[in-house]
């Protein structure tokens, strides 16, 4: 086997592990919240760090903070969106360098929560949420319900975010050092 071909498998690897686990975190913790907490469990909520974190069940036809959830075919028009996200993040995994593997793993997170909103969305019409942050500080007081999907998404950008600021100013594009290794 060509180094070549064993970096670009390493690629697929540091996308497809965090994609998959992710995606099957998201989906076990949304069925968990339907049966302990969302209607076959009457809508209990469950705190787990006094009035900062608890779980209570929601349901959100939406997108974030429930924008969009009068839209007309919006179950549709979100999950085509959703999906045309998704081909758009695989093709840009297609053109990275192997080298890359913060932002392989980055973009594995990404795909994992829009595949694990996009399940809710087609099998369900709306996207499980169930995380509730209430730090009585501005603001979160409370922040809108989210979950796990919704957070690999966003540590998923993070760490995007990371790279751009980590590899700005270098001339050849190169990673840092240490952060391929």
């Amino acid at each position: 086997m060509t180094t070549e071909r064993r970096a670009q498998i390493g690629k697929m690897v540091g996308f497809t592990i965090p994609a998959a686990v992710s995606l099957l975190v998201d989906q076990v913790t949304k069925q968990w919240a339907r049966t302990a907490l969302g209607p076959e469990g009457s809508g209990k909520m469950r705190s787990v760090i006094g009035k900062a974190l608890t779980f209570h069940y929601a349901e959100n036809p939406g997108i974030a903070f429930s924008m969009f959830r009068d839209l007309r075919g919006g179950r549709f028009v979100l999950a085509a969106l959703a999906v045309a996200a998704l081909v758009m993040v695989i093709r840009y995994l297609k053109g990275t360098d192997p080298a890359h593997r913060r932002l392989h793993i980055a973009l594995g997170l990404i795909a994992g929560g829009a595949v694990g909103n996009l399940i809710d969305r087609l099998l369900y019409a709306r996207v499980v949420d169930f995380i509730l942050v209430d730090l009585d500080v501005w603001p979160l007081d409370p922040w809108p319900v989210f979950n796990v999907a919704d957070i690999v998404l966003v540590v998923g950008v993070g760490l995007i975010a990371l790279d751009v600021l980590v590899n700005r100013g270098r001339q050849d594009g190169a990673p840092a050092g240490g952060i391929t290794s």
